[in-house]
């Protein structure tokens, strides 16, 4: 069960974690504006879909897939063929991601990035922030509706977007009531690492309209690109395919459909 083991060791951290929270926000709320995540994707999904390119050393279910890349060469890259937004891992332990992969990211690109990581704590939320990420992941799985809706509310009054990841209906439901305005579909079963292709076209017809849809996990080239833009999708979020790719880059305008 990865999703359990994962998220066990990040609650584990969050109880241990001894820092004044009021603090916390009180240096958060200085931090300079952030760069607008969803604004981005929804303009650039006007003309084609847009991609959130992912910078990622590892998976737990795959080993190791691109642990010797640099951060920062790498998202210039993602930059300068087409991404709308960057996504870093900071997991250490089971992503072999870190603080500095993002700061990294970040300093080299003009683009929103976001922090892709277990959130479970109000601090988490206040670190995303402080190392510069725009957005933030919360994830409706791991989470209960009450740690959703807080952690929520704290997020957007620190400036940053929030991608809420579902899985199924009664997820959605869930993330709609907390507010969400960007909802990721995750193609990806937490506990098993399994993808199901068909997933984010199911649930793309069940969103409202004023939800920019991003769709996550299994995208390995342009067919199924065009599949989720079809379906209604916003943007995608890419990483295995990416990082594994002798170019990156090319490998990233193929996704880019009108």
């Amino acid at each position: 069960m990865y999703l359990d083991e994962i998220l066990a060791r990040h609650r584990s951290n969050a109880a241990d974690d001894e820092r004044d929270l009021d603090q916390l926000v009180e240096a958060a709320q200085r931090v300079p504006a952030a760069r607008g995540f969803r604004d981005r994707l929804l303009v650039d999904s006007s003309t084609h879909l847009a991609v959130i390119a992912e910078i990622k050393r590892r998976s737990p279910s795959k080993g190791d897939l691109n642990v010797n890349l640099d951060p920062g060469s790498l998202a210039k890259v993602y930059e300068d063929h087409g991404a709308s937004c960057v996504s870093v891992l900071t997991d250490e332990e089971f992503f072999g991601g870190s603080r500095s992969d993002l700061i990294a990211a970040r300093e080299s690109i003009e683009l929103p990035v976001l922090r892709k990581d277990f959130t479970v704590s109000a601090q988490d939320v206040c670190d995303a922030r402080l190392m510069g990420a725009d957005c933030v992941l919360l994830i409706v799985a791991a989470l209960s509706p009450a740690e959703l809706k807080s952690l929520h509310h704290l997020a957007e009054n620190l400036g940053l977007d929030v991608l809420v990841e579902i899985h199924d209906e009664p997820e959605l439901e869930t993330a709609l009531d907390c507010g969400a305005r960007l909802i990721g579909v995750n193609q990806r079963d937490l506990k098993t690492f399994a993808v199901d292709r068909a997933r984010a076209v199911r649930m793309a017809p069940l969103m409202p309209a004023n939800v920019v849809k991003v769709a996550e996990s299994g995208v390995v080239g342009p067919e199924d690109a065009r599949e989720l833009r079809d379906a209604g999708y916003h943007a995608v979020l890419v990483g295995e395919t990416l990082v594994r790719a002798s170019s990156p880059g090319e490998a990233l305008r193929t996704l880019l459909v009108p």
